[in-house]
């Protein structure tokens, strides 16, 4: 009995060492089908157009930049930003499915085990003519485990796991995105909300100036000095200013709204911490635009696509991969009894052990197709990234250009208020000593308020133009983000019993 014995365990031990042999041969002899990604190459040119190529250009500092503009305010609604945006916890989300993706196709390369076992109670025999029965009653007592491998002589998972890798890529960049729109996006509209601001009160400033200017006519018309319509034409003018107020107010409000909501507030949340007045923001420092080139690396909607192309690359291995044969190997091991400590012993043992060859023969042309399909979703993939870098090379063009332009603008502006506002002196003075008619007044004022309104609305656009091409050359927030804490924490998730009436939404 124990030479029998011996001679078991030595079949099986020759078993497993064939199996580990086949295995490691098959492993170490496997290809992989389909295209190797290589990122692709493209010409770029050496220098912005809009800049002269004086000098070897400096790269882009792209590193807090809004800091640049001296408000602390924008600085904390920025942070505050990052952390409830809820266009960024989307993103993050994203991050951490494309993790557990990657993780889901990485099991595909290891085997899998499973286990099983059941336990009958049984009766055989024949019953008699009066109904009852005689026969043996037996217990069954059964557990195995049972294996399977896939072999991937042709890296079908391998591919599968590579393009699951570059979605993790993918993801990251997406969220950088979603980080770069977002700081964007505040710092705009709260250069947009100070510049309401600021024109709400110039507004007010000149419609109080015009009162007076009104008064003082009705004073000269009581006198005899000045005629009734120069009175009328006072406070015409003063109304007209005071109604551009309302509109000035309400686009305050939904710049600030804007605020609210990007910073994953309810809308009016921001009201009262705006409503001190702040000088509208001024860039502090020149911005340096690096070459082209470095929006391959800074941009991330540019990366995001060059990792999707490498994505869809990988899938086209996958693709290819199921044309080819497929060898898994599978093993199980089961052992029976009419008692539980029976379940050990050797002579209740059996175990099998085989590679199964799964062959493509006829699929008319489905697999193949296939192939065509992620091949030619590859090159969509492919000219969504070279236009995602044209779009770039185009988005800090004309912001630059933008941002040049608008500061040649806000000095010929600053020089046509200065005049205006010499205009208006005179004008006033002259009308005082009767030397001039009121309508010279007038005209001098009106020119005089659209000449300041323009200059701060100017000094808007240059802020504007400075966050529009700083988010153009890549740049956005650089701090670190926590993408693993899930939203919703889910509890009492094991076995559990369901209640009989769940609440309702």
């Amino acid at each position: 009995m124990a030479s029998r014995h011996e001679g078991q365990r030595a079949r099986r031990r020759s078993v497993a060492h064939r199996a580990v042999a086949l295995s490691a041969a098959a492993w170490l002899g496997a290809c992989a089908v389909g295209p190797d990604y290589q990122t692709p190459v493209l010409s770029l040119p050496s220098h912005w157009g809009s800049e002269a190529q004086a000098q070897p250009a400096k790269a882009p500092a792209l590193s807090q930049w809004w800091h640049n503009l001296g408000d602390d305010t924008l600085n904390a609604l920025i942070e505050e930003a990052v952390r409830d945006n809820l266009d960024v916890a989307t993103a993050k989300a994203k991050v951490r499915e494309a993790r557990a993706s990657y993780d889901q196709s990485r099991g595909s390369l290891f085997p899998s085990v499973g286990a099983s076992g059941s336990a009958k109670r049984q009766k055989t025999g024949s019953s008699g003519s009066s109904g009852g029965g005689s026969g043996d009653v037996t217990n069954q007592f059964q557990a195995g485990f049972d294996a399977s491998w896939e072999l991937d002589l042709f890296g079908g998972n391998r591919r599968g796991v590579e393009a699951s890798a570059y979605g993790i890529d993918a993801a990251d960049e997406e969220l950088r995105a979603a980080l770069l729109t977002l700081v964007g996006d505040v710092a705009s509209n709260y250069v947009e909300a100070r510049g309401y601001q600021a024109r709400i009160a110039f507004a007010r400033q000149t419609a109080e100036s015009q009162r007076q200017t009104e008064s003082l006519t009705r004073v000269k018309f009581e006198t005899g000095e000045s005629s009734g319509v120069d009175v009328a034409n006072a406070s015409g003018q003063a109304s007209s200013t005071e109604a551009n107020i309302p509109s000035l107010e309400a686009n305050f409000a939904a710049a600030v709204h804007r605020l609210s909501v990007l910073t994953g507030r309810a809308p009016a949340a921001l009201i009262d911490r705006m409503k001190a007045d702040a000088p509208i923001p001024a860039p502090t420092a020149p911005i340096p635009t690096g070459v082209p080139a470095d929006i391959l690396r800074s941009r991330p909607d540019v990366r995001l696509a060059e990792r999707q192309l490498a994505q869809q690359t990988a899938l086209i291995g996958e693709a290819e991969a199921a044309r080819y044969p497929s060898i898994s190997l599978t093993g199980s091991v089961s052992t029976a009894g009419v008692n539980v400590g029976d379940l050990a012993k050797s002579s209740s043992i059996s175990w099998a052990f085989g590679p199964t060859l799964s062959l493509p023969i006829f699929n008319a042309g489905e697999l193949a197709a296939t192939v065509r399909v992620a091949e030619a979703q590859r090159d969509q993939s492919f000219i969504a990234f070279k236009a995602s870098v044209l779009t770039a090379l185009e988005d800090v063009e004309n912001a630059a250009t933008a941002l040049t332009q608008e500061r040649i603008k806000y000095q010929k502006l600053e020089s046509s208020a200065n005049s205006y506002r010499e205009a208006a002196r005179l004008a006033r003075a002259l009308y005082q000593n009767g030397a001039s008619s009121f309508l010279d007044v007038l005209d001098a004022e009106r020119s005089l308020y659209s000449a300041e309104d323009t200059l701060i609305q100017s000094r808007v656009a240059i802020a504007t133009d400075y966050v529009a091409l700083n988010k153009a050359l890549g740049g956005g927030w650089d701090g670190a983000v926590d993408a693993s804490k899930p939203e919703i924490v889910d509890t009492n998730t094991g076995p559990h019993l369901i209640s009989n009436n769940p609440a309702k939404p």
